[in-house]
């Protein structure tokens, strides 16, 4: 039994960061940059897609990841008509639970904790009738044990709709930045993950579904793990196993950058929606040799009920298990009436 390791993953410090903000974006494949609604949480993805929808919109969203890591989103969107301005603050939290301490003998000394924090503030501005500006602040702070680091990143997006509103682009820089503090004084400052995404989504005009594609990872073509269990294998006897040949491995390169999602959205105030998507790269690197499974998939749904919509999303990551993402999202003016 084989299983592959990330290329991706462990390269930047903070890659809580690149978690999804919200159970609707579990769903939906990890990454969506080209949907505008009255979603707070795709701020998160995209500030560009704020818009006067949000305007006291409030979520709450909690997913529960392998090995008891706990990783949670709150987000909170503002307009400001004076301004002609959208606005959101935002708090991202992962905890990653209760450690032994222990010394180079394997004796318990106590326990610790660890976790990471994101402070995030962002806006967006209508440059053009079809076109909108965004960008995000986020303060990093996080805590492993005794040791502290302190990071400051932004992101820059764009947005473009047609006159119909049923096509839409997107293009985002995320997480650009650096440590200000290391975890230690005589450490070296880490990169932050940082991520160039496009995206489009077009909503069909007959049928009540919206597909959307995201390529990430835009800045660097070569994102395959280089596994030296797949190389070529040589027998006494013949000329054995060749391996992929080059075009077989840049098809498979290519496709790993891209998030395929859908989403259906029922009723006259798509007060029900189901969603489903495809992330090739978490495919290929996590899915176990000569066994099938759904590593790579993620699907959820979403319903309103008065004046509260609750999202569930699934992600299925590996044979041993997934993500379950919950969200809970309501307007304070509501409340008001």
């Amino acid at each position: 039994m084989l299983c592959t390791a990330q290329v991706i993953g462990g390269d930047n410090t903070y890659e809580f960061l690149n978690l999804p903000s919200s159970a609707r974006i579990t769903a939906l494949g990890g990454h969506l940059i080209s949907v505008q609604d009255d979603d707070v949480n795709l701020a998160y993805h995209n500030p560009a897609v704020l818009n006067a929808s949000m305007h006291q919109q409030i979520s709450f969203n909690h997913s529960f990841l392998a090995g008891g890591v706990h990783h949670g989103y709150v987000a909170y969107g503002h307009h400001q008509e004076s301004w002609k301005t959208s606005l959101h603050a935002s708090l991202q939290y992962v905890s990653y639970g209760t450690f032994d301490a222990t010394d180079e003998f394997g004796t318990i000394n106590g326990e610790f904790k660890a976790s990471e924090y994101a402070f995030n503030i962002g806006g967006s501005y209508q440059l053009y009738d079809r076109v909108t500006l965004g960008t995000n602040v986020r303060l990093i702070t996080s805590q492993l044990e005794s040791f502290n680091s302190l990071g400051l990143a932004a992101d820059f997006g764009l947005l473009y709709r047609d006159s119909s509103g049923r096509f839409s682009a997107g293009l985002v820089i995320r997480n650009a930045g650096g440590q200000l503090t290391t975890y230690t004084p005589e450490q070296e400052r880490e990169p932050l993950p940082f991520d160039i995404q496009i995206g489009i989504s077009q909503r069909l005009k007959h049928l009540p579904f919206r597909f959307s594609v995201t390529y990430h990872n835009l800045q660097r073509w070569n994102i395959r793990y280089d596994d030296p269990n797949t190389e070529e294998t040589t027998f006494i006897i013949g000329d054995g196993d060749q391996g992929e040949s080059d075009f077989q491995v840049n098809v498979d390169n290519f496709f790993r950058h891209f998030v395929f999602s859908g989403e259906f959205l029922f009723g006259k105030l798509e007060n029900f929606r189901l969603r489903f998507a495809y992330n090739h790269l978490r495919n290929q690197e996590l899915s176990v040799d000569n066994f099938r499974s759904l590593t790579g998939f993620s699907m959820g749904l979403g319903f309103k009920i008065k004046r509260f919509r609750i999202d569930y999303g699934r992600s299925f990551y590996h044979l041993a298990g997934g993500a379950n993402h919950l969200a809970i999202s309501t307007n304070i003016q509501q409340f008001k009436k």
